[in-house]
């Protein structure tokens, strides 16, 4: 009977840690889905309202309404190609094009090129309709002329008081689907009518969440909003609601496929984005959730036969604990006099060890300096591109200024408020940068504490983000399905990470023009550690360099633009954490590791 019941109590135990595994599998899950929405939509946000000012900025430009008010101009229509031109190239921007109240397309940036949208009548698309009823607007669209997709800002052109044209920017905000690629989930941005137009699943893009009506299609077919494109729903052969707003669903293959095979349930959380009314969709896969379920069943088995041993152990250990005791009793006495020679040997370690402190305090101070010199150094060599990012927004500001100063002489106090909001956003934008410039020259604490890895190097990454854009650097960066934290000071490892991404820019600056350049930052995680890689696909490292990395004042960049000390440095730092720092042998390029303990995980 004991038997029996010992059998039972482990079979529900055993379904217990099932239950309670996958549940908290799938909140683990769910938390770091909505963590990774929220970077995704901000990602998104930031770079859509990075180009929201220059629909703004050509309604005030002089040029661009004298073209409006005499269309037929050749002379001013070529003037505004170019200057258009410059403005996209400068900007960043796909295509910026001036239109007239029909429709008609008068210059545009791409005046050069074979599908050049000079001429072009665009006056079925909905953001010209908007702009023309005086409602700036913003649309995504696949492009009737080029076929190539982007999101278009459109605003009208306004001149005391009476509108003469529409000036429109296009965005591609395509590269943020290689980001989304990283991961083992898939990340989907949708549109008000279920339409998927990114995906980091090639084979859904362009595909419906539900099949579209027939008013529906005949409005996307009306706008050629995706132009030619069919729209086939999704497959979805699975689809329950949970708990929190989330769902359950399995995706089919496609048509001419067995609906069972291939189909991983999957856990989906969305995102609105207003007032864009976009949906953000992110899956994550429920199969490793289960499978860890079923590993703490087994767990939970291996553990209740070991609690059983345990106590026919602990019950033939209590026979021999009497016998214990007697030795014990002579232990003490050894015990006792080896103490006193410890005692003694102990004063003598203490005045050695108050000497070696001092020494070392004095040690401590002086590398600290050091270590505030060398971002310092870091800081200088970035001013030059740090002075680029904010010129544009400076340029701005003083454009908008001027013309704010116009509108308030001539009584448009409206205009004249809502110009000094971009203002107020464009002075928050450069806040930004500053303020991340003012955390990074601060000195840093000399304590170890749990900092997120996910944090440092976005920190990191703004003080070179305007820089990759200049030199055209691939930046992809991977950390899994959540952050990670690792034993070390945040401002100390943001230092060793700029150094490591300043470093591998330099070398990448050394390839031919056009040649691909990439920068891969990737984390992972071990139950004792952290491993953070730094890669990039430059020159590569030469034997003599490798096997001189870490020399103080021993550097390959020509005379005169490094002094040999960021590598010494930022290996001092990351020894100082308890970790490493090492050049890993790769094909191509050169890949640095920081190897840190890993911060204990929260129970």
């Amino acid at each position: 009977m004991g038997w029996c019941a010992a059998l039972a109590g482990g079979m529900v135990l055993a379904l217990a840690a099932y239950r309670w595994t996958e549940q908290s599998s799938t909140e683990r899950l769910r938390a770091a889905g909505a963590q990774r929405l929220e970077v995704y939509a901000a990602s998104l946000e930031n770079l859509l309202d990075k180009y929201d000012f220059l629909p703004h900025m050509l309604e005030l430009d002089k040029d661009v309404q004298a073209l409006l008010a005499h269309p037929e101009d050749p002379v001013r229509r070529q003037e505004m190609n170019g200057y258009l031109e410059r403005q996209s190239r400068q900007a960043g921007s796909r295509i910026i094009y001036i239109v007239d109240l029909q429709g008609r397309t008068l210059a545009a940036s791409n005046w050069r090129q074979k599908d050049s949208f000079v001429g072009d009548d665009i006056g079925f698309r909905p953001y010209l309709q908007d702009a023309l009823r005086g409602r700036p607007s913003g649309f995504y669209g696949v492009g009737t002329t080029s076929g190539e997709p982007g999101y278009f800002y459109a605003r009208g052109v306004h001149r005391d008081g009476r509108m003469l044209g529409v000036a429109v920017v296009k965005v591609n905000i395509e590269a943020l689907e290689r980001g989304w690629m990283q991961g083992a989930d898939k990340v989907m941005l949708a549109d008000a009518n279920g339409v998927l137009f990114l995906s980091s699943a090639p084979a859904w893009k362009y595909h419906t969440l539900r099949p579209l009506p027939a008013g529906v299609r005949a409005r996307l077919d009306q706008t050629r909003q995706y132009h030619r494109l069919p729209l086939p729903p999704l497959r979805i052969v699975r689809d329950e609601a949970r708990a929190g707003g989330t769902r359950v669903v399995a995706i089919g293959a496609g048509a001419g496929h067995d609906a069972r095979a291939g189909t991983p349930p999957l856990l989906m959380q969305t995102r609105s984005l207003a007032p864009r009314q976009w949906t953000f969709i992110y899956l994550s896969d429920l199969s490793q959730a289960r499978a860890s379920a079923r590993a703490a069943m087994l767990f939970a088995c291996l553990a209740y036969g070991f609690l059983l041993l345990l106590f026919l152990y602990v019950r033939q250990r209590l026979r021999a604990r009497a016998q214990l005791q007697d030795a014990y009793n002579n232990l003490e006495a050894m015990v006792a006099e080896r103490t006193a020679r410890l005692e003694h040997t102990t004063q003598s370690l203490i005045d050695e060890m108050d000497v070696r402190r001092q020494a070392e305090q004095q040690l401590h101070r002086t590398q600290n300096e050091l270590y505030q010199a060398g971002k310092m150094a870091v800081l200088g060599q970035m001013s030059a591109s740090i002075t680029h990012e904010l010129n544009q927004p400076l340029t701005a500001l003083r454009t908008m200024a001027d013309n704010a100063v116009l509108l308030f002489d001539r009584g448009r106090m409206a205009e004249a408020r809502e110009n000094l909001a971009k203002i107020s956003q464009i002075v928050a934008r450069m806040g930004t940068i500053t303020g991340k410039l003012k955390s990074f020259a601060r000195k840093s604490n000399a304590g170890l504490a749990p900092v997120s890895v996910h944090t440092a190097v976005s920190n990191a990454l703004v003080l070179v983000e305007r820089r990759m854009q200049l030199d055209k650097v691939a930046f992809t960066f991977d950390i899994g399905p959540a952050d990670i934290y690792a034993l070390c000071d945040s401002n100390r490892l943001e230092q060793v990470l700029l150094n490591l991404m300043s470093n591998a820019l330099d070398a990448l600056a050394t390839l031919e023009r056009g040649a691909p350049r990439e920068l891969a930052v990737s984390v992972a995680r071990t139950p004792a550690s952290v491993l953070i890689r730094v890669a990039d696909n430059g020159p590569g490292l030469s034997g003599e360099a490798r096997g001189r990395l870490f020399e103080p004042f021993f550097t390959t960049k020509p005379q005169g633009e490094g002094l040999g000390l960021g590598l010494a440095i930022s290996e001092q730092i990351v020894r100082d954490f308890g970790g490493s720092l090492r050049a890993e042998p790769t094909d191509t390029g050169a890949c640095f590791v920081i190897e840190l303990q890993a911060a204990p995980l929260e129970r």
